[in-house]
């Protein structure tokens, strides 16, 4: 059985994201979402255990999708599954110059990792982690960029650092 690993930081999960889970989640028997620690990313909003958390939250209806954490490359990961393929979703073709670069890293890296794309939704294609924390620090309105189970927890969130 062929496992699909749908790697990411989010920071927080957005409607973008979910999109692209749920779409895998039918693509593959099992989908393994790996919630990382990104040492390149300046600082996280939420811990690792908060996003993870979040996560399960927002795929607990997808009985064949589950949720892990990491630290370390991403085809270490993956060399856990016999036979693994990382989901990477792509909003513009600025994405796909990266993704591709990553891409060929890992296979490079661990020549049994395969990688696929997946187009986001036009809804999505404009929505980003770090443009929904942006939106919240400033006192915006982010609700709509995030799915309804953890609106409540990032309000909290938002609120606890402005005091």
């Amino acid at each position: 059985m062929r496992t699909a690993i749908c790697p990411g930081s989010f920071d927080p999960v957005t409607l973008g994201h979910v999109d692209i889970i749920r779409r895998a989640s039918k693509l593959f028997e099992k989908v393994v979402v790996c919630v990382v620690y990104n040492a390149n990313k300046k600082s996280s909003f939420l811990t690792l255990e908060e996003r993870k958390e979040h996560v399960e939250r927002v795929t607990a209806d997808l009985p064949n999708v589950t949720v892990d954490t990491w630290s370390g490359l991403l085809v270490d990961y993956a060399a856990r599954y016999e036979d693994p393929v990382v989901v990477r979703g792509l909003r513009a073709v600025s994405d796909f110059e990266y993704e591709f670069m990553m891409a060929l890293t890992n296979k490079k890296l661990n020549p049994i990792v395969e990688t696929i794309f997946l187009a986001s939704d036009e809804r999505y294609t404009y929505l980003s982690s770090s443009g929904v924390k942006e939106i919240a620090f400033f006192g915006g309105d982010f609700d709509q960029f995030v799915p309804p189970e953890i609106r409540e927890d990032l309000h909290r969130k938002i609120d606890g650092r402005s005091q």
